[in-house]
């Protein structure tokens, strides 16, 4: 059974200041939950129904789960459908700057403010390999609900820290190239495959900040394949961008 204070607790973690000053936040649902038990983030507390702790054998874990109705987890959900398990775990620590590797892709992310977008460029960091993700203090945080429940467990999985990234650039090691996404950059089917490096993306609505231009060695762009004289979009998805930048510079590196 849910308690009240327990209510107005994971209700309160929908929103950042409480995340920080309780040191914790919440997934919902199977995979993200069972990707962050594997994972080393310590286990606050589980909240699911009987059926799904019948389901899952999550007894023989050793975890040990809050058996609570669908009703219950409707008022602390965040989503539309409510999914059956609701767990809390300890926030991971994003403030630290973790160093950039040297022999791998990193991305670096420059005031990206959908939490959608940031969900999907961790979800396809994962995908492609890629570790670690460094977000600009203006970047939405990873660990909102919506960021949490788009990444579909990969958030377990891939490190990310909040840093200045005009320091974090310019103090890079040489021999680390920045890829920088812009539209009057160098078709990206001729840069090639690359072993090492920092893909840098812009936010949504203005591109890389001025800022950090003069850190980018490589600009590079997706080149537009609709010819057509008739209106055409401006730009690409930040999330899909991303996609598509990973799957060129990874594929046969």
């Amino acid at each position: 059974m849910l308690s009240k204070s327990k209510i107005k607790l994971i209700n309160q973690l929908k929103i950042k200041k409480y995340r920080q000053l309780n040191n914790m936040f919440f997934v919902e649902g199977t995979k993200g939950t069972q990707d962050f038990l594997t994972s080393n983030t310590p286990l606050i507390e589980l909240f699911a129904t009987q059926e799904w702790v019948d389901k899952h054998n999550i007894n023989r874990t050793g975890v040990i789960a809050t058996i609570i109705s669908k009703n219950e987890i409707k008022k602390v959900s965040a989503l539309s459908t409510p999914s059956d398990v609701l767990a809390i775990f300890e926030l991971p620590e994003t403030r630290f700057q973790q160093s950039i590797d040297s022999e791998n892709l990193c991305i670096a992310l420059d005031n990206i403010s959908d939490p959608g977008n940031l969900g999907t460029i961790i979800r396809t960091a994962d995908w492609f390999g890629i570790n670690n993700i460094f977000c600009s203090s203006d970047t939405v945080d990873a660990f909102n609900p919506k960021v949490v429940q788009a990444t579909m467990g990969s958030l377990a999985r891939v490190k990310i820290a909040y840093v200045n990234l005009e320091e974090l650039l310019k103090s890079r090691s040489d021999g680390i190239p920045v890829f920088g996404a812009l539209l009057d950059g160098q078709p990206l089917n001729e840069i090639g495959p690359q072993k090492k490096g920092i893909i840098l993306i812009g936010s949504e609505a203005h591109g890389i900040s001025k800022e950090l231009l003069p850190t980018v060695d490589n600009k590079i762009t997706i080149p537009l394949l609709n010819s057509s004289n008739s209106s055409r979009p401006e730009s690409l998805n930040a999330s899909v961008a991303t996609a598509i930048i990973c799957y060129a510079l990874k594929i046969s590196s």
